[in-house]
């Protein structure tokens, strides 16, 4: 199955080590790399002109010529086999260039890289990956820290449908490379206040607890064999904090996301979100539409 990519590029080394990222997973048979130029209210020559802006023609060419410098050197990261890389520059968002590219090339997988790998909020909420992350209707990749060979890889699975879901993507899109996979799923630990709940609460634990087994080792089970080495995991806790720490020495946390229509569709506070904010590793994000 062929398999189309975008990558959002810029000078930072945090964007090159998303790109390289993807030939540690993937052998692509089109990669798009995408640099948006925003100068805001002021790449409008009209705006410009108002303002009195001295050397802005000059200065927008340097900015592209410069965007077009990162792409090239994003493209030497990628391995020559590739059948097509597209390396495009404009004047444009850069979050919604990215958007708009995966659209207009029916990408499988978004790829973008983000800053520090542990420190979470402050750095990630405004950029260009959480913006992609809210909006975007492709499975995306957020690359955290430095490139990494893929060998051992955390599933977390919410539901039946969530796991079914994660499944199909992982078959059609297999890693280039054989895996340990480890089938994770969380029990939500409920905060009792009335003590009288205590009896009802520990029979649905062990109900919740069982279902949790029975998931996982389905999973495992669909996705065992030649690229996948598979184990399981159950956890009782609040799945954000317990998905997080389980992720503690693998190479990349495959989460779904349960889509919706319009801004909302990658909710503020879900537990996909808080999973990306706080994991300390790259992140992979798999959507409800896909």
């Amino acid at each position: 199955m062929s398999m189309k990519i975008v990558a959002g590029v810029d000078w930072s080394d945090e964007a090159f080590a998303a790109v390289e990222q993807i030939s540690f997973l993937y052998k692509p048979d089109e990669v798009a790399l995408v640099h948006g130029v925003d100068l805001g209210l002021f790449q409008y020559p009209i705006v410009a002109q108002a303002a009195n802006l001295q050397g802005y023609d000059e200065f927008r060419r340097a900015l592209l010529e410069a965007g077009r410098e990162a792409t090239a050197r994003c493209r030497a990261v990628l391995p020559g086999d590739i059948p097509s890389v597209r390396m495009l520059c404009e004047m444009h968002h850069p979050a919604s260039f990215i958007l708009d590219t995966a659209a207009a090339m029916k990408a499988d997988l978004i790829v973008t890289g983000t800053h520090d790998r542990s420190r979470v909020t402050e750095v990630f909420t405004g950029s260009v990956s959480h913006h992609v992350l809210l909006h975007a209707t492709q499975p995306t990749l957020v690359v955290k820290g430095k490139a990494v060979p893929v060998s051992r890889v955390l599933l977390a699975v919410e539901g039946h449908d969530d796991a079914v879901r994660l499944q199909r993507w992982l078959n059609a899109h297999p890693f280039i490379h054989p895996v340990a996979l480890t089938v994770l799923s969380v029990v939500p630990a409920l905060n009792l206040v009335d003590p009288n709940l205590v009896v009802g609460f520990q029979s649905w634990s062990e109900d919740a607890k069982r279902h949790a087994e029975i998931l996982v080792r389905k999973t495992a089970d669909a996705l065992a064999g030649p690229h996948f080495t598979v184990t399981t995991d159950v956890r009782m806790g609040d799945p954000v904090r317990s998905v997080c720490e389980a992720a503690a020495g693998y190479d990349l946390l495959i989460v779904g996301s349960h889509g919706r229509a319009g801004v909302d569709r990658f909710l503020l506070g879900s537990v996909s979100h808080g999973i990306v904010h706080r994991a300390g590793c790259s992140v992979l994000v798999v959507r409800s539409q896909s």
